[in-house]
């Protein structure tokens, strides 16, 4: 194979033999501190080569990998540790170091020629988190034969070819980032990552870099529309932007591809199952999620008796394919999470007569911010924690930057005020499962067997914020 650059950060570039003598030289690295075949090794690190090095490292010595956000405080991080059981920790995050010795990417990797046993397509790869409704965050389980499934899905998706080129801003915990990097290294694409999302970086970097295929989320596309400048930047390279991971705004695609020609393309998966629909290349509908890619079954089922509905009818989305997840930590997570081998999305949608995808709402709790899961159980958890606070439920709202926007709705038993509370999360939890509001109400509405009524809770805080002019 002829050794070409593969992967750019800054003013840096690595060629494919780049990669595979830095990813030698950091398994042995890891490997010197103690990392065994079976074991687990848990990686926070910003979008950056080494975190590549990192992950594919420790694959070469028949580790799995868990994705820890760069967001995260000490208490998630000391969950997903104690979830998981990774006893090795490798990234760039002081919070991990204060947790286990830490292998930082700052320090000098020699790279290695050595050879690597094949992997086991069987053994875990990889552990993404993901929100639950009832507690603290799981650990997706991935395997290599189900990872490898979901690359090719999204290379199919994509499009995507040895001629591409793309730019990579998404964190590389999340399972879009990640799969977004794995990919494009499948195919032999080219690829730049960045540390954070800048649009200004954006747009100069198509346009310098020749980017043939972007990723964004609904802040990035936001982003583009309320750029007073976005006509000066020369975005020809572009075959088409992919909108991921939160809802399309059609009207905000529509303007930003009257201003400047931009095409768009929608697509759909989760942290449990990466790749579930897109839409096809020739035949984009941004009001839907596109058609389950080739190598995925989908069925819509009544949420009252499980039965298989028909054409147009709303029920829970199901889908199954070898991509799935092998199961959560903890492992007593898995069983509600499918039906009969079908993957419960806990999204409600339908098919049309052509076999698009349209996602209508959502039967699960979790609230999406910025593509990222927010399960309430854990903002309340932290909320309960405060002795004036004698009750509370947190739930979403719709908001055209980040998707949702997280609203708490607290019974005061003493005084507090609503600022304290949002920086009480915002000390314990990551920025995004920050509440935009805390709205203080006489009771929480709840079952005799203590279920929140949080639809009822969520038409009376909004019913009564309307009121005020609030949210």
């Amino acid at each position: 194979m002829t050794d070409r650059v593969c992967l750019a950060y800054a003013d840096r570039e690595f060629t494919t033999t780049d990669l595979e003598c830095l990813t030698n030289g950091t398994a042995e690295v890891l490997e010197s501190r103690g990392v065994r075949a079976g074991d687990r090794v848990a990686l926070m690190s910003s979008n950056r080569p080494e975190f590549v090095f990192a992950l594919r490292g420790a694959w070469a010595l028949g580790a799995s990998v868990v994705l820890l956000s760069p967001a995260w405080k000490r208490a998630e991080v000391d969950h997903a540790l104690a979830v998981t059981g990774a006893k090795h920790a490798v990234g760039d995050h002081p919070v991990l170091a204060e947790a286990l010795p830490m292998l930082h990417l700052d320090e000098a990797v020699a790279p290695s020629d050595r050879t690597f046993p094949a992997l086991d397509p069987d053994t875990d790869a990889l552990f993404v988190f993901s929100s639950g409704t009832t507690g603290l965050p799981k650990a997706a389980r991935h395997t290599h034969r189900a990872f490898a499934v979901a690359i090719t899905h999204w290379r199919a998706a994509l499009g995507l070819g040895p001629d591409d080129r793309m730019q990579i801003m998404t964190p590389p915990s999340h399972i879009l980032g990640l799969l977004n990097i794995a990919t494009a290294l499948d195919a032999g694409a080219w690829i730049r990552l960045h540390p954070r999302f800048d649009v200004d970086t954006m747009l100069a970097h198509i346009q310098s870099d020749r980017i043939t295929v972007e990723m964004a989320v609904a802040p990035i596309a936001l982003a583009f529309a309320a750029h007073p400048r976005i006509e000066s930047y020369d975005l020809s390279s572009l075959r088409y932007v992919m909108w991921c991971a939160t809802p399309v705004t059609k009207s905000v695609a529509d303007e930003v591809t009257a201003r400047v020609g931009i095409r768009w393309i929608t697509a759909y998966g989760a942290t449990e199952f990466p790749v579930i629909s897109s839409n096809p290349l020739d035949d984009a509908r941004l009001d839907t999620v596109g058609r389950p890619v080739p190598g995925v079954e989908m069925r819509i089922v009544s949420v009252d008796d499980g039965a298989v509905l028909g054409t147009g009818q709303d029920g829970e989305i199901q889908v199954r394919s070898a991509s799935v997840m092998a199961g959560y930590l903890p492992e007593d997570a898995t069983a509600s999470a499918f039906a009969d081998g079908w993957y419960r999305t806990g999204d409600i949608g339908n098919l049309d007569a052509d076999g698009y995808l349209r996602i209508t709402d959502r039967a699960k709790e979790m609230i999406k911010v910025r593509g990222f899961q927010v399960a309430p159980a854990e903002v309340e958890s932290v909320l309960h924690g405060h002795s004036a606070v004698g009750d509370c439920a947190v739930f979403g709202v719709p908001d055209p930057a980040d998707g949702e926007a997280i609203v708490a709705a607290v019974a005061r038993t003493g005084a507090v005020e609503e600022s304290e509370l949002i920086t009480l999360i915002g000390d314990r939890l990551a920025s995004y499962k920050r509440p935009r509001r805390v709205v203080f109400v006489e009771e929480i509405p709840r079952l005799p067997s203590g279920k929140v009524l949080r639809r009822v809770l969520k038409e009376r805080v909004m019913s009564a914020c309307a009121k005020n002019r609030e949210l």
